[in-house]
């Protein structure tokens, strides 16, 4: 352990997705702009070794790092409001705790010990706690613990919290609770009373929360925080509201007010080595919350029914929205629910489409049709990793006259595979080790509407995707107008396509979302925006 770096846990009670991710991420916030280096890891009750197997209806999306983790979407929250890259260190689940001290074992490390949660397990959960901060590279490490205190799942995890503020020594630990303050709306009050039993439940585990934070939808009166801090032994100034904010962007400037970095900084005898900028996120927030137009965009994909499918999908257009100060209206559309007679009332009063990601073939004549109707009508498009195979098989079909033309993942036996494996990839078995993972270079062609937004040839994009263009068709495809911008410089793989004389068509074969923030928004994105307002005056 570096011993200059303080360590925080977020734990949650009463009920799950009570938002740990966007406190931990906007505690994190106010402690960067006091000038200090923070990361936030998550750690995941769950058995599977990562989150890249999960259907998307049953976590929501999965977020790719730079190093090519596969992991929680709340990832992607640390990233968009700290502005810095997380990897592999920063998503730990009980499935890879296992699956460590498993393999430990077998390789005769534990000297014929016997091998038992305490301490083999919760020894390796400690390590996986302290390991970002053992170069001293962090003054803070923010650690939330997923899940709910009292599942049979997290009890190993709250034992090694327990264990490690021995560890780690006063002044260096801090446990932050958060809990909801439900309303009974027939008694007309909020009640503390699950409250009280979830921190009953951590001080049974050994636990004494320093900081509750209390989500709620209506202000806490100061009895009901007295009646807090006195049931649940926490000073009354360490009872923190959090009410439902407009947007997610709102909670680090909400937490400010409610005084939640300084109470940790006292707790941590941490000074502060500048006082607090946030002067680039209220200028964000003011451009969001001000639009001077508005755009309204479809999102054609088949997990529709769960908009966390897409989460970076969605924060990336409000980050490009407020670039532009437009609001940007965005339409779930089920890509099942297509088919080439209802899409013209589907996509009617639309400003630009974007085909979304996604797996197997559920779905995919629906994308295809409404691919085809926004080339020919004109309409800006954006095509994301699957959306892009999907606007290169629709041209292939219906300009090229490759009826047939398909990806082998859907046809197999496809006469014209446009997009298929690449060779090296065929004989591998396990669905694991297929796919191309995290960040990959590209470069991008002068002229094209990909090199003016980012106005650079040079660019790095992370992949999570196992099939590629076909190379052998490009030069097809480029005489019918439809062009490689983007190409990776080691394996010639084909990047970006394009459709030349149109308002913007774009497919991107990596997740240009993964990389947006707050503060540096996806310049595919901005453009794709300013490409459908200006196609809109146009009208």
């Amino acid at each position: 352990m570096g011993s200059s770096t303080k360590y925080i846990f977020i734990t949650g009670g009463v009920t799950s997705s009570l938002g740990k991710g966007i406190i931990a991420a906007s505690l994190a916030k106010l402690l960067q702009a006091r000038g200090f280096s923070v990361t936030i890891q998550k750690f995941d009750p769950y058995l599977n070794i990562d989150p890249g197997t999960l259907n998307p209806y049953e976590h929501g999306e999965c977020y790719v790092t730079e190093d090519g983790a596969e992991t929680d979407l709340d990832l992607g929250h640390y990233e968009r409001f700290l502005d810095t890259p997380t990897s592999q260190a920063n998503n730990v689940t009980t499935g890879r705790i296992y699956n460590n001290v498993i393999t430990k074992e077998r390789k005769g490390e534990f000297l014929g010990k016997t091998v038992q949660v305490i301490p083999h397990i919760t020894d390796e959960i400690k390590r996986n706690f302290f390991k970002l901060g053992e170069d001293g590279q962090f003054d803070v490490v923010i650690t939330e613990i997923g899940g709910c205190v009292g599942d049979i799942e997290s009890l190993p995890f709250i034992e090694a919290v327990r264990q490690a503020k021995w560890d780690l020594g006063q002044n260096n630990f801090l446990v932050i609770h958060l809990t909801l303050i439900p309303f009974l709306a027939a008694a007309k009050e909020l009640k503390t009373k699950p409250t009280q039993h979830s921190v009953k439940q951590l001080l049974e585990a050994g636990i004494q929360p320093d900081i509750l934070v209390c989500r709620t939808e209506y202000h806490l009166p100061q009895e009901v925080k007295k009646k807090l801090a006195l049931f649940c032994n926490v000073q009354l100034n360490c009872v923190i509201e959090a009410m439902d904010a407009s947007t997610i962007y709102d909670v680090p400037l909400l937490m400010k007010k409610e005084k939640l970095d300084e109470r940790v900084m006292s707790k941590l005898k941490l000074t502060s080595k500048t006082n607090t900028d946030l002067e680039q996120w209220k200028d964000f927030l003011g451009r969001l919350k001000n639009p001077t137009q508005e755009v309204n965009i479809g999102l054609v994909g088949k997990y529709v029914s769960l908009p966390d499918a897409y989460k970076s999908i969605i924060e990336a257009f409000i980050h490009a929205g407020a670039a532009s100060e437009c609001k940007v209206n965005l339409t779930l559309i089920s890509s099942e629910e297509l088919h080439a007679d209802s899409i013209p009332k589907k996509l009617e009063g639309l400003d630009g489409v974007v085909v979304a990601p996604g797996f197997g073939e559920r779905g995919l004549e629906g994308k295809i049709e409404a691919v085809r109707f926004v080339r020919e009508n004109n309409i800006p498009f954006f095509g994301i990793c699957l959306g892009m195979q999907v606007a290169v098989i629709e041209f292939a079909r219906n300009v090229l006259g490759l009826e047939k033309a398909n990806s082998t993942e859907m046809d197999p036996e496809s006469p014209d595979p446009v997009i298929g494996l690449m060779e090296d990839q065929k004989n591998i078995e396990l669905l694991g080790g297929t796919m191309r993972l995290g960040s990959f270079p590209c470069e991008l062609k002068k002229g094209s509407k990909a090199y003016q937004a980012y106005g650079k040839a040079k660019i790095n994009e992370r992949h999570r995707h196992r099939y590629e263009f076909n190379n052998a068709y490009l030069n097809k495809f480029e005489e019918s107008g439809m062009f490689a911008s983007g190409i990776n410089p080691d394996t010639e793989l084909v990047e970006i396509m394009e459709i030349k004389n149109h308002p913007w068509f774009v497919g991107a074969q990596f997740h240009p979302e993964y990389k947006s923030t707050v503060l540096t928004p996806h310049p595919l994105f901005v453009r794709f925006i300013k490409a459908t307002i200006e196609n809109k005056k146009t009208k």
